[in-house]
């Protein structure tokens, strides 16, 4: 069973949200239970404190305990003060109110921190991603779960460039995850490549994920948010999968812009919250279906001064290219994380190699604080943000130049249904 309020039109309040969260505390009994919580990190915007506040109304005075895993994935790890900011959690509130809540950081990095709870076989991997790969896949998490009597996982979902649609049990994979099925299903994803799988609901890569998390026996919850920005569309709690599926449903109404033509050039507004580009690469993953051929995408980002935090070396080695400059060679980076390949693929975009010349269908420019050297290191071109004026750009969609504001979470597509697909050769 999934209790909802949603409204695609307008704000879902703060006492809509508590209603639906008092119907469902109201037919499960949480006392003297032991509960942990897997929620975003700060590369997603939404109401994620305001529902963290609203579900610790009901469990404080009645679980044991009521604890919070930051679902990194492989991003950097987040301080308290960020973490209470993520909570919108005053210090004042955090030393009084939620004093007793403990944070953790998931600790990607440690391989001591984790358990496999099972395997994906060969087979069944042939049959999910339609012939694409056969291999086993190990499955691993974070071992702090089973900690816990029961765990919520409450985020955001939005249209999303390697699953489909994020959110769900996707906080635990990439979210808590081990390295092995993260650089599988995201490596499946690259291949699949960005255009045909963001804004599907049932993807290949979805199912990897959904079969994985048939593995986890531990009780659990979503509390799934739809939000623009931090405009809550809708709340959906209850049955992870269930959940998932009718906020997938509310995301594709609210992040999903469809435009009557494609564009030359396209200035991608960069929010703060993505530090790197690592993150920022959605910009790009949103905007490539409505990119023409040939057409320009810049990603301005003046406050951004590096590749990745915790990739930056590997991206540095192998650059950024299309799927078939890695995927016709791929004994050349076979010591190279796939993930971290698929990222590359993804914010390069679509593309041809062919007899040793690599033709991306567009051109991404970085307009950050990275040095035009370090662009051109990782194949990537570069403009100085400061000879950006903002205003130059706007109100010239007529000329096929398009200026996105807040980019990296609603996704464009072309109203005619067209998707950008590599030519065959």
């Amino acid at each position: 069973m999934v209790i909802e309020r949603q409204n695609k039109e307008a704000r879902v309040d703060f006492e809509q949200a508590c209603e639906a969260a008092g119907e469902f505390f109201s037919q499960n009994d949480y006392a003297g239970k032991r509960i942990l919580l897997l929620i975003p990190d700060n590369t997603r915007s939404g109401p994620t404190g305001d529902i963290f506040k609203i579900i610790y109304e009901f469990l404080g005075p009645k679980a044991k305990s009521v604890d919070c895993l930051v679902a990194l994935g492989t991003h950097q790890p987040m301080s308290e003060q960020q973490i209470c900011a993520r909570l919108s959690m005053t210090p004042e509130e955090r030393k009084n109110k939620y004093s007793k809540v403990k944070f953790f950081n998931h600790e990607w990095e440690k391989p001591e921190t984790f358990t496999s709870i099972g395997k994906i076989s060969a087979d069944e991997i042939e049959q999910i991603s339609d012939g694409l790969f056969a291999e086993e896949v190990d499955v691993a998490i974070n071992k702090m779960l089973f900690e816990y009597d029961e765990f919520f996982i409450l985020g955001p979902v939005f249209p999303h460039e390697v699953v489909g649609f994020s959110g769900g049990h996707k906080y635990i994979f990439p979210g808590i995850a081990g390295d092995d099925i993260i650089h599988f299903f995201h490596w499946l994803g690259g291949v699949i490549t960005n255009p045909v799988i963001n804004g599907n609901k049932w993807t290949p890569t979805r199912k990897v994920v959904e079969k994985a998390a048939s593995f986890v026996k531990v009780l659990h919850n979503l509390f799934a948010i739809v939000a623009l920005e931090n405009e809550l569309k809708g709340i959906f709690i209850g049955d992870t999968l269930q959940a998932w599926e009718k906020a997938a449903d509310l995301s594709e109404q609210v992040h999903i812009k469809y435009m009557d033509k494609s564009y030359n050039t396209i200035l991608g507004i960069c929010p703060e919250m993505y530090d790197d580009i690592w993150t920022a690469g959605k910009v790009m993953y949103k905007l490539e279906p409505i990119l023409a051929d040939g057409a320009t995408l810049i990603i301005y980002a003046p406050h951004i001064t590096e590749i990745s935090y915790t990739h930056g070396k590997w991206l540095d080695k192998i650059g950024y290219h299309t799927r078939d400059y890695f995927l016709k060679r791929m004994e050349r980076f076979a010591g190279v994380p796939r993930g971290v390949i698929a990222h590359s693929t993804h914010v390069k975009g679509i593309g041809t190699y062919i007899d040793g010349v690599e033709k991306p269908r567009v051109n991404v420019v970085l307009a950050t604080s990275i040095s035009k050297q370090r662009c051109e290191k990782v194949n990537l071109d570069y403009l100085n943000p400061d000879d950006i004026n903002i205003a130059d750009y706007e109100n010239r969609q007529d000329e096929g130049i398009l200026v996105v504001r807040h980019a990296g979470e609603v996704l464009h597509r072309l109203s005619n249904g067209f998707i950008p697909t590599i030519p065959k050769e």
